[in-house]
């Protein structure tokens, strides 16, 4: 549902649309022509310019906000009221529930982000006008109005304004640290309460993450703690590590920390607790665990045919590949990065054995594996349960990137308006983004026969995502068009800091 936006005359909305389709500019002087005074002269003139862009972005959210109000959300003891542990925390008072997922298509972030920003732009308009006003003439660089609005978030506008006007005009003097220091004594002086309130939405928002490290290969590991067992969680580890190299483990020590973190949660020497079974998929190409090629995340070729299987087999047995005591491995067949099928070791052996059920002959060239057939229930089959798991991998909603095994199964068209429980009509979506789909209004989802899941904001913002490793299919020769939606890669939310 779209805003019919304020009354406007047809020549300013003539004017709004030709300021909208010119492409962004920024001016810039000539780096090489400038002195050392000239150059330290436009870095802080940047910085002035990069809090007035600051100001307006913080005046466009909440006017985005404004436009999305509450009143469409289900309302209480409606089936798809907000409810349980899987339903988002409340954002803004009389903003809607799906604002923030929104806002993070518009801006191609995490939702997390958006949800920082939504506050921030929220506490700068409530609690703290003097701060935006000063964002606004440059006067405060952004870095030290976000300290004040999150600091100050939690308390009353009154308790806000009366630390924003004795902190205000000292705050481009201090550091970052140094204000935010004085920003929380002053909030434990008035309002303790509020400080209370602080650290129990920081507790909400812990969780853990895993993201790529700067090191080749190597990802880390973070939680958030409060702090007094953090520096308890790490005194631990460094002493078992230190324990360690006594012993005379020659690795360096900082390996051995982590190597000691890995031990203690995965407890590979605990036999008395029920175990538990960690899920990991694994997606390479053949050629590249047999050293043949660096071609990373997929297997290219055509529908396999039973001759085909034999010989993947083969290939198969020279790697030594096993099904796991207690876990499973399923094999996918890609065409040019577009999932083919799903299959099991077993499931090949059995095919390359009888071939072609129909034909009869084992090497008459009809492909054995293809997509799971669509069915007349609604829920998918254990084969398209399957399929679709492996094509997605992951929520499928633009930045989300919640794991595959915390997803349904949606329909992209309602399977009460006709759509079918096929592949090409399923996709993964996470129990929040599930309910956006589902209840919010003006939302539009569509979905290609190869994966490619479209989605368009109320606000007319489209995203596309691809299955991991299918590419985007442009005609031979040809480029993409400048109005053609960016894709957007499947990945976890934004890690903090936000």
């Amino acid at each position: 549902m779209r805003s019919a936006g304020p009354a406007r005359t047809p020549l300013e909305a003539e004017l709004v649309g030709r300021l909208l389709e010119r492409p962004p500019t920024s001016a810039r002087l000539p780096v090489g022509l400038l002195t050392r005074a000239e150059k330290a002269a436009e870095l802080q003139r940047l910085q002035a310019r990069k809090a007035m862009d600051a100001a307006y972005e913080a005046e466009l959210v909440m006017g985005l906000a404004d436009d999305t109000p509450d009143s469409l959300d289900p309302p209480p003891g409606h089936p798809g009221a907000r409810k349980g542990s899987w339903a988002p925390d409340p954002e803004l008072p009389g903003v809607s529930e799906f604002f923030t997922s929104e806002l993070a298509v518009v801006l191609n972030c995490g939702r997390g982000t958006a949800s920082h920003l939504a506050h921030r732009a929220w506490t700068y308009r409530g609690n703290l006008p003097a701060t935006w006003a000063a964002l606004a003439d440059g006067v405060l660089d952004e870095p030290r109005a976000k300290v004040l609005a999150d600091v100050l978030t939690h308390t009353t506008p009154a308790i806000a304004r009366g630390i924003e006007s004795r902190l205000l005009p000292e705050a481009p003097g201090l550091s970052t640290g140094r204000l935010r220091a004085r920003a929380l004594a002053l909030l434990l002086e008035l309002d303790t309460d509020a400080v209370d309130a602080r650290r129990k939405d920081a507790r909400r928002q812990a969780d853990v993450r895993s993201y790529p490290s700067h090191l080749e290969g190597m990802s880390t590991l973070a939680a958030d703690l409060p702090t007094p067992v953090s520096a308890e969680c790490l005194d631990v580890v460094d002493r078992l590590a230190a324990m360690l190299k006594t012993d005379g483990d020659p690795r360096p020590i900082g390996e051995l920390r982590a190597v000691v973190l890995a031990d203690l949660i995965r407890r590979p020497w605990d036999t008395s607790r029920t175990p538990v079974t960690a899920q990991l998929t694994i997606t390479a190409a053949l050629d590249a665990l047999a050293g043949r090629t660096d071609q990373p995340g997929e297997v290219n070729g055509q529908p396999i045919t039973a001759a085909q299987l034999r010989e993947l087999l083969i290939r198969l047995g020279a790697l030594g590949l096993q099904t796991p005591e207690g876990g499973t491995v399923t094999l996918a067949v890609t065409d040019d990065g577009a999932l083919v099928a799903t299959t099991t070791l077993d499931q090949l052996r059995r095919l390359a054995r009888r071939g072609c059920a129909t034909h009869h002959e084992q090497d008459c060239g009809c492909p054995v594996l293809d997509r799971p057939a669509p069915t007349d229930a609604y829920p998918p089959t254990a084969a398209q349960d399957a399929f679709v798991t492996t094509r997605d991998r992951a929520c499928r909603f633009p930045n989300c990137g919640q794991r595959v095994g915390w997803t349904d199964r949606d329909h992209v068209v309602p399977h009460a308006d006709g759509g079918a429980t096929d592949c090409a009509n399923l996709c993964c979506l996470c129990r929040s983004h599930h309910r956006l789909k589902t209840h919010a209004r003006g939302w539009r989802f569509a979905m290609d026969n190869d994966g490619a899941l479209h989605v368009t904001t109320p606000s007319g913002v489209t995203r596309t995502t691809r299955p991991p490793g299918l590419r985007p299919s442009q005609p031979p020769g040809s480029t993409a068009a400048a109005s053609t939606p960016p894709a957007v890669s499947i990945s976890d939310d934004d890690p903090p800091p936000f």
